[in-house]
């Protein structure tokens, strides 16, 4: 599996690749510079979670592993690994609703809350999956 070990670093496409749920004990990385934005990450066994200038952007129950993120004004899209099933909760534009694919199979069309959170559940199992959120 391929945990983050510096728990939130920049792709050379652009990207950015955070979490490690094989950590024991919570770890988190603050003020990272990505793209203009400030990015922050905590990870561990239990949760993986990322904010960009102190606003939510992802949330795994489990923790995971979240390679290739990429957000764009369509949407976002990330690989994503763990040694079980997780929960995902992403933060996109409010009352909005998305097509979503996990390796690249439709599960439906979902809607955004007030609060711009859309929820996921994901089959990992120790393995990964790929994750295409468009409006």
């Amino acid at each position: 599996m391929a945990v983050v070990e510096e728990l939130l670093r920049a792709e050379k496409d652009g990207s950015i690749s955070f979490g490690n749920y094989k950590l024991p004990e919570k770890q988190k990385v603050e003020n990272f510079e990505h793209n203009g934005d400030l990015l922050k990450v905590k990870t561990f066994k239990d949760i993986t979670k990322l904010e960009s200038n102190e606003n939510f952007v992802y949330e795994s129950v489990p923790g995971t592993a979240v390679l290739g993120f990429k957000e764009t004004d369509k949407g976002v899209e990330f690989s994503v690994e763990g040694d079980s099933d997780a929960q995902i909760t992403l933060g996109l534009l409010e009352n909005t609703e998305y097509s979503v694919f996990v390796n690249n199979t439709s599960i439906g069309k979902m809607s955004t809350n007030l609060g711009g959170k859309l929820n996921l559940s994901v089959e990992l199992s120790g393995g990964k999956a790929q994750v295409r959120v468009e409006k």
